[in-house]
């Protein structure tokens, strides 16, 4: 069966986008009149961010009893361990083999410049996490480490806070 329009459940995203595409628009149409929303915007985009921070540093807290409340519920715990081991040693040998030699081929062959010192200016902040991020094919610890990258890209690259 092919879902009609109506009977797709979820979330519209392509309206969501577009009606925030037409709403910036408009507002700097407006000129000095939108510049009040637009930084009532901009300061909710700030608030989000500290929101996002705070999660990050206190969710693995609440993740570590997830996880530990299952362990105590294994009855063979060396079986645990051992598929457990070779889960982390195959997403860390792809992460290392992903982030580490196809992402920089990738960037080099877009670019013509050396990724590695793309890295060493992400990773001389305060935020060292971001430079995991840049090579970090997972959208999950982008979104979550996203206030710290900003930072970085803006601070450390140069790039006008209207593009970052």
């Amino acid at each position: 069966q092919i879902p009609v329009g109506t009977e797709i459940e979820g979330m519209n995203i392509l309206g969501l986008v577009l009606f925030a595409l037409v709403l910036g628009v408009a507002l700097k149409k407006l000129g000095q009149e939108g510049e009040d929303l637009i930084r009532f915007f901009n300061s909710f985009n700030e608030a989000t961010m500290v929101l996002v921070t705070w999660i990050m540093w206190y969710v693995p807290i609440g993740i570590m009893f997830l996880v530990g409340s299952k362990i105590v519920e294994m009855e063979d715990i060396v079986l645990l361990v051992t598929s457990l081991g070779k889960y982390i040693f195959a997403s860390i040998l792809g992460h290392v083999i992903h982030g580490g030699i196809i992402l920089p081929l990738i960037y080099f062959a877009a670019t013509r410049q050396n990724p590695y010192q793309r890295w060493n200016v992400m990773g001389h902040s305060e935020h060292p996490g971001a430079a995991l991020c840049f090579i970090s094919p997972c959208s999950v610890p982008s979104s979550a480490t996203l206030p710290s990258m900003i930072k970085c890209i803006e601070e450390n690259n140069g790039v006008d806070k209207r593009i970052s």
